[in-house]
């Protein structure tokens, strides 16, 4: 699903980012440098401070990094950097994804990062930000093969999918002879044996494995023209928020940042 937004007046947000500017300089006395008024301009759970929802299990978007142990990720990446942009502290709350919805219902959190798709019934509860990750379905195959060039060529192929993803349901309706496998790291693994001719998968999965395994001798040789989008995700009273995120995420993409990220994470700018 393909699918455009309006960015939201940049007045509008310009005044929310003042707004905030002169409350975090005009109270000297408060330990974050920001008073209430911070908290209700947006309606933050903590005045001064964005707090974030994401996993935390989710690479490469939201992880902790080997060594460190730092959280780490392209959504971690993104919101520090709109948290900077708003002049605001960042937060995060690792939260597993089955309870994340209710912990933003519940007001734990300001907004979830971790890659949230935007559907239809998403948006009839929730607001969304601008998305700040855009993504197709691919066909991949292994390098040099040219018998596969679009999806109509998947008929009578095998493709190795997930019974369970809607890869699968899109490589049965191309015509596609599917071999089940648990994932993509089976699924790839039995493509490069030559054991299966394809496998459909997120652009992006395919873009972080080569990324992390630049030798894969795997290329893309179609793709959806429907994309998926993610962005953060708020509750219905966070107009004001909305606003200023997307302003800022506007700038980051202008300056080159989230391109810089994408490149990061992926080998790639995923953000549009």
């Amino acid at each position: 699903m393909t699918r455009t937004r309006t960015i939201l007046g940049l007045a509008a947000a310009s005044a929310a980012v003042v707004a905030l500017a002169a409350c975090s300089s005009g109270d000297s006395g408060s330990g974050s440098g920001s008073t209430d008024a911070a908290g209700d301009d947006y309606g933050l759970v903590q005045a001064g401070t964005l707090t974030v929802a994401t996993e935390g299990t989710y690479r490469p978007f939201s992880f902790h990094e080997d060594g460190s142990g730092d959280l780490v990720g392209y959504d971690v990446e993104v919101a520090e950097a709109v948290a900077e942009k708003l002049g605001l502290e960042v937060q995060f709350q690792e939260t597993q994804w089955d309870a994340i919805f209710a912990g933003l219902d519940a007001g734990r959190f300001d907004v979830i990062a971790n890659q949230v798709s935007i559907t239809p019934e998403r948006e009839e509860q929730y607001l969304f930000s601008e998305p700040y990750t855009v993504s197709r379905g691919v066909v991949v195959v292994n390098e040099g093969d040219t018998s596969i060039s679009s999806f109509d060529d998947l008929e009578g192929k095998t493709t190795a999918q997930s019974l369970t993803s809607n890869w699968y349901e899109l490589a049965t309706e191309s015509g596609a002879n599917v071999e089940a496998v648990e994932g993509w790291a089976q699924a790839v693994s039995l493509l490069q044996q030559g054991r299966v001719d394809a496998t459909i998968n997120d652009q992006l999965t395919f873009l972080d494995y080569l990324n992390t395994t630049p030798d894969a001798a795997i290329e893309v040789a179609a793709e959806t023209d429907e994309t998926s989008e993610s962005a953060f995700a708020l509750t219905q009273d966070k107009e004001a928020l909305v606003e200023a995120i997307d302003e800022a995420l506007a700038e980051l993409r202008e300056e080159g940042v989230l391109a810089e990220l994408g490149e990061k994470y992926f080998g790639a700018d995923v953000s549009e």
